[in-house]
């Protein structure tokens, strides 16, 4: 079982910065396939980013592409949320998220391991 804990988020002004971490508990890690994931207040989970076991793939939502960047250090069994430009839409909990089957995708149902969320909040 591959447990998921994030971290980096909390509270910064519009256009400002934050990178999100997430830490995993297993070397295996390091074959799957990673997500993150976001939900506001009110509204559905949506995916944000993802990247391939080896770094060399990474795909983004529309909304975040160019501002938010997706990477991994296998090493140290953590990924990672570079997070630029931020807007105040931004705001919501972040989770990131393992596949250990497949390739996981834009679906949080293609994830079989989830964290618990880290809060980021941007004000205007």
């Amino acid at each position: 079982q591959v447990q998921l804990v994030e971290s980096g988020g909390g509270l910064m002004q519009a256009g400002g910065s934050l990178r999100l971490s997430c830490a995993a508990s297993e070397r295996t890690f390091r074959s799957y396939y990673m997500g993150w994931f976001r939900q506001a207040p009110g509204k559905e989970r949506e995916f944000v980013a993802r990247i391939s076991w080896s770094g060399g793939s990474t795909d983004y939502a529309d909304s975040v592409k160019g501002r938010f960047t997706i990477s991994r250090d296998n090493a140290k069994n953590t990924v990672y949320l570079q997070m630029n430009s931020l807007k105040p839409e931004d705001t919501a909990v972040y989770y990131c998220a393992a596949a250990s089957i497949g390739s996981g995708g834009s679906s949080w149902h293609a994830y079989q391991y989830r964290g618990q969320g880290t809060q980021v909040t941007v004000s205007s």
